[in-house]
């Protein structure tokens, strides 16, 4: 998809009316194509290429890239970091915020400044507890939880003042963004959850890993029925497993993540797990497309990002069209000024 007004990698597209901000997620959300979003793991190192190396495997492929913010409570490149050095060459970031570890003074800083920076999404986490990471001696803040966030930015956005009542010389242009789980319980319940995040401020939802579309299908009801579907943008989460036991394992430990008895046995029954696992997740995504109300999917592959681009390949869903990358377009389009560093990732060519 290319957009007439397109500027040079790096700087801001014009914000139409009717949305919140400069972004091209944004842009594609609304004209009502089937979007991808997918996770950047950050890398345990101060090195820029790192970003850009692990970025580029996504290329032509996904809308926008979310910079995880201590995913698991585990320590990395921070997330505002990743979005600078994304949208130095024009990457569509998704800024994580946890409160776990930041009270609402440094949040605010982080909004303020990954906007300056050119970042035009923010998904708000109330985030996973330190016990849960690497460094469960850390102290957890959670001074603001997911929903008080999505407040505190709309606030800023909005508003144009900080929640201490302080006014601030310029907004945030941001689309905001929140986390939903419609496979753990209470099930009914989620839908009303969802609303909440809603009333609070998310524009669009990236739920939890979808292995259940009968699940996800009955949640997509309760969201319509509550009249949310014309309200809010939901891309679904999906992934590949690598193998049976791997399922095992990630519906023993990881907390709210389903994965129904049928899934395991598929791929106990396969002869080779991982390609398994990635026709299987091909397979919800053909199946979810067709929920009303669902505006794309979450693809989160942790430490399988390579095979990214050959699920949404097979799946079909972009339906032809490229999202834009650093080397879609002829070097023409980089028209920057000679005293403006470009980031090596910019001379990549997009991946077939």
């Amino acid at each position: 998809m290319i957009f007439e007004d397109e500027p040079v990698p790096g700087y801001p597209l014009p914000i139409r009316p009717g949305h919140t901000s400069p972004g091209r997620f944004e842009r594609v959300l609304r004209a009502g194509q089937f979007a991808v979003t997918t996770e950047l793991d950050p890398p345990d190192s101060a090195d820029p290429e790192e970003v850009y190396r692990r970025a580029r495997v996504f290329d032509g492929y996904v809308d926008a890239i979310n910079a995880t913010d201590g995913s698991g409570a585990n320590c990395h490149m921070s997330s505002l970091a990743v979005c600078a050095l994304l949208t130095r060459v024009g990457y569509a970031p998704v800024m994580q915020i946890s409160c776990r570890d930041k009270n609402r003074i440094a949040i605010q800083g982080d909004i303020l400044g990954g906007a300056a920076m050119g970042v035009c999404n923010l998904l708000c986490l109330t985030g996973d507890g330190v016990q849960a990471g690497d460094h469960p001696q850390a102290l957890p803040v959670f001074d603001l939880d997911a929903l008080t966030l999505l407040e505190t930015a709309r606030t800023l956005r909005d508003e144009h003042h900080f929640l201490s009542g302080r006014k601030i010389t310029h907004a945030p242009r941001v689309l905001l963004g929140a986390a939903e789980n419609p496979f753990a319980e209470p099930i009914e319940w989620r839908a009303q959850r969802l609303a909440k995040k809603v009333a609070a401020g998310a524009q669009f939802i990236q739920t939890q890993f979808c292995f259940d579309v009968p699940l996800l299908r009955a949640f997509m009801n309760r969201v319509e029925d509550l009249g949310l579907l014309d309200k809010v943008f939901i891309l679904v989460g999906v992934g590949p497993l690598r193998s049976a036991k791997s399922a095992e394992w990630i519906r023993t430990h990881v907390p709210g993540v389903h994965i129904p008895d049928e899934v395991v046995k598929r791929l106990a029954g396969a002869s080779d797990g991982a390609l398994e696992g990635r026709r299987l997740c091909i397979d919800v995504i053909q199946e979810i497309r067709t929920l009303k109300g669902v505006h794309g999917v979450h693809v989160m592959a942790y430490r399988q990002e390579e095979a990214v681009a050959e699920i949404i390949q097979r799946s079909g869903v972009l339906g032809g069209r490229v999202p834009w990358n650093p080397g879609r377009d002829p070097p023409a389009n980089t028209n920057r000024m000679a005293s403006e560093p470009t980031p090596s990732a910019a001379l990549e060519p997009a991946r077939s």
